[in-house]
């Protein structure tokens, strides 16, 4: 559904990914596995259309996205819920979700249909819909995000680092959210640094390092990799 055939992305002289090729088929949870600064990220700014590949495809069902603008690519059903969650903190938790479905704004009916959606994956949210999203913990501000990407109605949903910060069991609810989106049909490109976790939901995965994609594997093959469990999990 989603393929990356060696794609490059360079800021100024700097080049963050080098011949990077991926894929995501339909309905799979695969996750992105890498070190701060390996080139994760990038890969979601290059997929959304916010960067710019200096070099090869980025194709989404019959579709190239590079060279599209982020809305195109949204509206196509390509959604990015990005590091840090990027919330309006003095808004509405309601205006910040339904900020989400800009490109569907048209359609009222669809909209609420997808807000119905979100507070059924987050109740907490439907009680605190009229709070600033900034009066939030950090758990339910990622709870906004992930649930305004929902409203852009994703068929590639591209969650970038959803657990950080978190505490450990707001991660466990996050992930079982993650897993269910996933399971009700939506492919689900997933960059993490909590390794263990991650592999634990995904089909398959994804190690990069320095720009560029050097090991992948289904999840079991990875989660007793020697090599990754050194790296990424631990003992």
């Amino acid at each position: 559904m989603l393929r990356f055939e060696n794609v490059d992305l360079h800021y100024g002289s700097f080049r963050a990914l080098s011949g990077v090729t991926m894929h995501a088929s339909a309905g799979e949870l695969v996750v992105l596995l890498g070190a701060n600064g390996a080139g994760k990220t990038s890969i979601f700014m290059a997929a959304s259309g916010i960067q710019k590949a200096s070099a090869g495809s980025i194709r989404f069902a019959d579709n190239e996205l590079v060279g599209k603008r982020p809305a195109q690519i949204v509206g196509a059903g390509v959604v990015h819920c990005p590091e840090g969650r990027k919330l309006f903190p003095m808004m509405s938790v309601k205006k910040n979700l339904v900020l989400g479905a800009y490109v569907h704004r048209s359609d009222k009916a669809g909209i609420k249909r997808s807000l119905d959606e979100v507070f059924g994956l987050f109740p907490i949210l439907e009680k605190k819909q009229n709070d600033p999203a900034g009066s939030l913990s950090g758990g339910q501000q990622q709870m906004v995000a992930i649930g305004r990407a929902i409203l852009g109605r994703p068929k590639v949903l591209l969650l970038d680092e959803p657990s950080l910060g978190l505490a450990p069991l707001v991660v466990k609810q996050v992930f079982e959210v993650i897993q269910r989106i996933n399971r009700a049909g939506t492919t689900v490109l997933l960059a993490e640094q909590n390794a263990y976790s991650a592999l634990a939901i995904a089909h398959r995965a994804y190690v990069i390092e320095r720009g560029r994609i050097t090991l992948e594997g289904d999840r079991d093959s990875l989660l007793n990799n020697e090599a990754v469990r050194a790296a990424y999990i631990g003992a």
